[in-house]
C-alpha cells in the first residue's frame, strides 16, 4: 500500500514538471531569450540566466515559478533603467512608478536592491541634482525645496544635508531677476511689496528678503534712474 501511495505521489510530481522545448533570442532585444515549455511560450529571461537552460530539460513547478519571478524582476529593472534615461528619480518615485505598472511588490523589492547595488538609485545624489537643477534654472528658497524633496520621498536628514550649503541670499537675488522687469513703473514701496510676495511664493522667508530687495532697488536706482515712478 505504501509503495502504491509513493508511486502515485511520484507520478503526480512528474506530471507537474514541464519540458524546455525551445530557447529563442528575442528579435527586439538580443539580451533576452524566450523560453518555451511543452511547445508554448512560457516567459522571457536575460540571456545570462537562459544560458543555464537547455532543450529537453525538465523544470518543476517551483523552478518555473522562480524563473518567472526572475523574469518579472528583470523586466521591472529594465523599465526603471529606461525611465532613468530621462532624468534621475528618487527611490520613492521609482517604487510608485513600478506600482503603477502593476509590478508585484516582491519584484519591486528585488529590482530596487539591484538598482541600488549598481548605483542607479541614490537619494542623496538625487536630492543634490534636484537642488542644483532648481538653482540653475528656477531658484527657490529652502522652504519650497524642502516641500518638493519631501514630495519626492526624500528623508529629512538628506534634505537638510543637501540644503546646508545653499546660499539663500544669492538664490533669492537670482530669483528676483526673473520678476523685476515686470515691475517697472511702480513706486519703490509697491516694488518691495510685489517682489517680496513673489519671492515668498518661491519659498523664501520674509526675514531673509530685506537685504536682497534693498540691493535690487539700489542697483536699479543706480543703473536705471527712470525705473521707478512716484518715488516720493
Amino acid at each position: 500500500m505504501a509503495k502504491l501511495v509513493y508511486g502515485c505521489l511520484f507520478l503526480g510530481i512528474e506530471s507537474m514538471a514541464r519540458i524546455v522545448t525551445a530557447l529563442e533570442v528575442q528579435k527586439r532585444d538580443k539580451e533576452r531569450v524566450n523560453v518555451y515549455l511543452d511547445g508554448e511560450f512560457a516567459f522571457g529571461l536575460p540571456i545570462i540566466e537562459a544560458a543555464h537552460l537547455y532543450k529537453g530539460q525538465s523544470l518543476s513547478e517551483d523552478e518555473i515559478t522562480a524563473l518567472r519571478a526572475l523574469d518579472t524582476t528583470d523586466r521591472a529593472f529594465d523599465q526603471v533603467v529606461k525611465l532613468l534615461a530621462r532624468r534621475p528619480y528618487s527611490t520613492a518615485e521609482i517604487r510608485r512608478y513600478l506600482e503603477s505598472k502593476s509590478v508585484p511588490e516582491a519584484a519591486i523589492d528585488e529590482a530596487m536592491v539591484k538598482l541600488e547595488h549598481l548605483g542607479y538609485v541614490d537619494d542623496r545624489a538625487f536630492a543634490a541634482f534636484w537642488v542644483e537643477n532648481r538653482e540653475r534654472f528656477r531658484p527657490r528658497g529652502p522652504q519650497a525645496l524642502r516641500y518638493e524633496l519631501r514630495q519626492k520621498g526624500i528623508s529629512n536628514s538628506i534634505i537638510e544635508a543637501v540644503l546646508g550649503d545653499l546660499d539663500t541670499h544669492d538664490s533669492a537675488y537670482r530669483a528676483a531677476q526673473e520678476k523685476i522687469r515686470r515691475l517697472r513703473g511702480l513706486s519703490p514701496e509697491q516694488f518691495r511689496a510685489k517682489l517680496g510676495a513673489f519671492l515668498v511664493q518661491r519659498g523664501f522667508t520674509y526675514d531673509s528678503l530685506h537685504d536682497v530687495i534693498e540691493q535690487v532697488i539700489e542697483e536699479l536706482k543706480e543703473n536705471e534712474p527712470d525705473f521707478f515712478a512716484n518715488e516720493e
